[in-house]
């Protein structure tokens, strides 16, 4: 199973890429995410439909109100 696969695994990468503060880290990260399998549970925990967070991780441009329901998810799930 891919890491990327699991609500924690995807939490994981996304808050080393956050914490790393690098734009070029940041952005293969969340092109990572948005093709991912766990995408689907961080959606559901986000409170977020699939498509649009998907498509705003593609793109890499969320509205603040997206950005922050992430880092909810993000800061419950990933591994300390």
């Amino acid at each position: 199973m891919n890491r990327l696969d699991t609500l924690e695994g995807l939490s994981g990468l996304l808050a080393a890429a956050f914490d790393s503060g690098d734009a070029g880290v940041l952005a293969e990260a969340l092109d990572a995410a948005s093709r991912a399998h766990g995408t689907a549970a961080l959606a559901a925990a986000a409170g977020l439909p699939q498509a649009e967070l998907r498509a705003a991780l593609a793109s890499g441009e969320m509205s603040l109100e997206t950005t922050l329901a992430i880092m909810k998810v993000i800061d419950l799930h990933s591994s300390p």
